[in-house]
């Protein structure tokens, strides 16, 4: 891991640690350093800005201040593709357009040399990027998904019959390179998945989840999991 990879990794290990903080010792034998190195990461984030503070003693250690934010750490051009890839695959992905803006950002801020390097790099990845529902349909769908409102779709099913639901959106999920809207239709009275590319047409209601739960949708696949990034 290149020096720059692990003190963003060494940042990141502090905030998720919160309180607790990490031993140098601790923090030496997970990026596989010596504590000299470690100690040296700490001083140079600290000088970066970090507010990062120290305990002595037995259960001390080394930690971020609470509700600190971090100070901007250079992507190695390789994360930097990786970013890039990611969000140029998944075009039919929610939120793709604020995936690509913030990509963007990162990007925007990276030094020059490193930002050319990625350049040069993502030339060397292409995507075959897959049909995108509309923009305005993808819009609505996010939307009530973050108000948990009620939509209203126009929907062709995989039979070609075509219905007008009032679903309660309750998670996005993707299996098999497809994306699917999961919500509670209300025309059905029960739990059903929407194929996003099958959705004509949808709107956002002013009307209110009354409350189901991603619980009630059963057991995800073995491999499913939430994008949140934690582990």
């Amino acid at each position: 891991m290149k020096r720059t990879e692990r003190l963003h990794a060494v940042s990141e290990m502090l905030r998720r640690n919160g309180t607790r903080g990490c031993s140098a010792e601790r923090l030496a034998r997970e990026f596989d350093v010596s504590v000299r190195t470690v100690k040296r990461d700490l001083a140079a984030l600290e000088s970066s800005g970090a507010p990062l503070w120290s305990r002595p003693g037995p259960g001390g250690g080394y930690g971020l201040a609470i509700g600190a934010s971090l100070p901007p750490v250079s992507l190695s051009p390789a994360q930097a593709v990786a970013l890039m890839a990611a969000v140029s695959a998944a075009t039919d992905a929610p939120f793709s357009d604020l995936a690509t803006a913030g990509v963007q950002k990162i990007l925007d801020v990276l030094d020059p040399r490193t930002r050319a390097r990625a350049d040069a790099l993502a030339g060397r990845v292409w995507v075959n990027k897959p049909p995108a529902s509309s923009r305005a349909t993808r819009s609505a769908l996010e939307e009530a998904m973050a108000e948990q409102r009620v939509l209203r779709l126009r929907y062709t099913a995989g039979d070609g019959t075509t219905t007008m639901r009032d679903v309660e959106p309750v998670l996005f999920a993707s299996t098999n390179g497809q994306w699917y809207l999961v919500g509670w239709c209300r025309l059905r009275d029960a739990m059903r998945w929407f194929t996003v590319s099958r959705i004509e047409r949808a709107s956002v209601t002013a009307t209110p989840c009354s409350g189901h739960t991603v619980a009630e949708v059963g057991e995800p696949p073995a491999n499913a999991r939430p994008v949140h990034g934690r582990g």
